[in-house]
């Protein structure tokens, strides 16, 4: 069995399933920035327990000055549906520091040095 086959199966995928990459944006609402301190441990341990859907995650920052500016995650799940109520179940997600989220379907067309077969 592959890696991935595994990761598939513990997140309750079954063989025939279709599995797509997303790419999710979180802006951040500066009203709620102390939030980010607050839950951030329970954030990571949050993004552990779902290594297996999510694929890589990290802040974003305002290239004019730095400051936070958000998230982006690269996730992989079977609909968008799953994806936001996996979302939802981040502990960020009640506190009010996420404005707004955006979830967009990604097709990988290169990595590692190489072009991916669409």
């Amino acid at each position: 069995m592959r890696p991935m086959d595994f990761c598939h199966q513990a997140a309750g995928y079954s063989p025939g399933d279709v599995i797509m990459f997303f790419a999710v944006l979180f802006e951040d609402d500066d009203a709620h920035a102390d939030k980010r301190a607050q839950f951030m441990a329970d954030h990571l341990a949050f993004l552990e327990r779902n290594a297996s859907l999510i694929q890589a995650a990290g802040p974003l920052a305002d290239t004019a000055d730095g400051s936070p500016a958000g998230g982006l995650w690269l996730v992989e799940a079977d609909e968008p549906e799953a994806v936001r109520r996996l979302i939802e179940t981040d502990p960020f997600w009640p506190t009010g520091l996420r404005k707004s989220v955006r979830i967009l379907e990604w097709t990988q067309v290169f990595a590692d040095g190489e072009r991916k077969p669409l």
